[in-house]
């Protein structure tokens, strides 16, 4: 897609998340929404999911997610009915804890275990769907990468990167899902991360 990134941004910055995934879906031909069901994804999936609603959800499961965050992906599936694609490691979390475990960040082995556990099921989603837009909850204030972009940005593979709420604080999000009585969840760990300002690899 052509589009006047510049341009777009300044228009819909005064739009609703709502229209901002409406006028997403007019430009776009096959769209995606990724998650890993962490804190505030509620609110990026309802509003998706609304506009809508068969829209494919491509869930990559490092296979390291907490028990809350495995409960409340399959709650807010169910209540959203979402058209979940997962996608997984090509090993097993128990076969990696023995030959790699989690390494820190600083470990050399972390480039790898990213790899694995994200970067390869991610690829091999999009590469699978082919996707021309992709909807994400990336807000300004995440990180310094996330802090450079705008609701609508591109990246180097060509895709255009869509984040309705890009601009909302976290007390506007909790009142977003209260007002749509929609969950939400803390308890979640990112083996990829470890840090919070960290970029995992599959934005930046």
């Amino acid at each position: 897609m052509n589009l006047d990134l510049k341009e777009i941004n300044r228009k819909l910055r005064k739009k609703t998340p709502l229209e901002v995934v409406l006028w997403a879906i007019t430009v776009s031909d096959n769209p995606v929404v990724t998650t890993n069901f962490r804190p505030y994804e509620a609110a990026i999936l309802h509003a998706v999911a609304k506009m809508k609603p068969d829209i494919k959800v491509i869930w990559c499961d490092t296979g390291y997610n907490t028990p809350q965050t495995y409960k409340h992906a399959q709650d807010l599936t169910a209540n959203l009915n979402l058209n979940i694609h997962l996608y997984v490691p090509k090993q097993t979390a128990a076969h990696r804890d023995v030959v790699l475990g989690i390494p820190h960040v600083d470990d050399p082995n972390h480039k790898i275990f990213t790899e694995q556990v994200k970067l390869e099921p991610f690829k091999r989603a999009m590469f699978e769907h082919q996707p021309d837009l992709w909807f994400t909850n990336l807000r300004k204030g995440q990180t310094a990468f996330r802090d450079s972009i705008d609701i609508v940005s591109q990246g180097a593979d060509g895709i255009i990167k869509v984040s309705p709420f890009y601009y909302w604080p976290d007390e506007a999000l909790d009142k977003y899902l209260i007002d749509n009585n929609l969950p939400n969840e803390f308890k979640y760990f990112d083996p990829t991360k470890q840090l919070e300002n960290r970029e995992c690899g599959l934005h930046a």
